[in-house]
């Protein structure tokens, strides 16, 4: 099996997007390689918040700033924004459904806007499908500890399967 950064080249600077039962575990997993804090977006009405004691296996958990947005329009606009203030090392969005091109055209614009410092994570559900990502990742956990990790999309990069190993206990 083979750990997170030997299998997965995700571009720094740019948006991928994460979907499957186990996205919002890859992100984590994501967002942690990335230096300085990470800003994750949600919906203000979703219930399903990262638990950040829960994250520690993953990241430390005072790195992570949780924005409520209170309408979905806001996420992304939350998302562009931190991407073009580079202030952050990721942006995690978790959406209710793939934005569109233009949307996904605003954001890569912003994420080189703000000199590639921050990568942004759209979480979305079942396949995914956003147009115009630099990447596409589905994640779904594995009888018996770890995930399974599929790369359906990357401009550079050909489709892919990995099984990624359960992080080791602190």
């Amino acid at each position: 099996m083979l750990s997170l950064t030997d299998a997965v080249g995700v571009a720094s600077g740019r948006v991928h997007e994460l979907c499957g039962p186990a996205r919002r575990t890859l992100a984590v997993m994501l967002a942690a390689r990335a230096a300085g804090p990470v800003l994750w977006a949600h919906p203000a009405w979703d219930r399903a918040l990262p638990y950040p004691p829960g994250l520690a296996a993953f990241l430390d958990p005072g790195r992570l700033i949780l924005a409520a947005c209170p309408k979905a329009a806001d996420l992304l606009w939350t998302m562009e924004e931190a991407l073009r203030s580079g202030a952050v090392g990721a942006v995690v969005a978790d959406l209710a459904a793939p934005p569109g091109l233009t949307p996904l055209r605003r954001l890569q614009l912003a994420a080189e806007a703000g000199g590639g410092r921050a990568t942004g994570f759209l979480m979305t559900p079942d396949r995914g499908g956003a147009p115009g990502v630099e990447s596409r990742w589905h994640a779904v956990p594995r009888p018996g500890g770890g995930w399974r990790l599929e790369r359906l999309r990357a401009r550079l990069m050909p489709e892919a399967a990995f099984d990624l190993p359960a992080p080791p206990a602190r």
